[in-house]
């Protein structure tokens, strides 16, 4: 029997500047569906991502009525646990329907998604082709900078390239440096609902 599991969760704020802030989610994913390169995964996004992940989906399949997003209220308040807690569970509602459709899982945008942090922009290079590395190629990049193991955490750490730990991107274009991937994921689900 397959299944995929989904968390979205740990919703952190972070300040881009003095005016500006925003939230982003822990989406974790566990899954022994052949539909998935890896079968557990870990990344952060933001609000903006879904939209920009949703309209992709919904101008790649035209004929399929794809769930809302929690509604982007004028009145949203990030300081509001009450608020941010909605909106979470309104994005793993979300994911939890997306996931359930063969022809929305076919879909490279939601892989790159749900397991790299590659920016939509570097999403959507990555799907038309015009980047050196495939999908599984971005998704197992990913998941080797994300290992969790000591000799890897090592390894990991002779390895750096130096980039700012906020850089969305690396030099690579394969997603953010070894510095800005820990997210806090945890390796087992079942000690974390949320």
């Amino acid at each position: 029997q397959e299944f995929v599991t989904v968390l979205v969760r740990d919703p952190r704020t972070h300040k881009e500047d003095s005016w500006h802030s925003y939230i982003d989610y822990e989406i974790f994913i566990h899954t022994n569906s052949m539909c998935f390169t890896r079968k557990t995964s870990c990344v952060r996004r933001r609000f903006r991502e879904f939209v920009w992940l949703r309209q992709r989906l919904q101008s790649n399949a035209v004929l399929i009525q794809l769930p809302d997003l929690p509604s982007k209220t004028p009145f949203f308040n990030m300081n509001n646990p009450h608020h941010v807690d909605h909106r979470r569970q309104g994005l793993q509602e979300f994911l939890e329907k997306i996931l359930q459709d063969a022809l929305l899982l076919s879909d490279s945008r939601l892989h790159l998604f749900l397991q790299t942090q590659l920016s939509p922009e570097d999403m959507e290079a990555c799907v038309s082709g015009q980047t050196k590395y495939t999908v599984a190629d971005a998704i197992h990049k990913f998941a080797s900078l994300n290992r969790r193991f000591p000799i890897e955490d090592k390894e990991g750490k002779n390895g750096k390239n130096g980039t700012d730990s906020d850089s969305e991107s690396s030099s690579s274009g394969l997603g953010p440096s070894d510095d800005s991937i820990s997210c806090g994921c945890k390796a087992s689900p079942a000690s974390e609902e949320s």
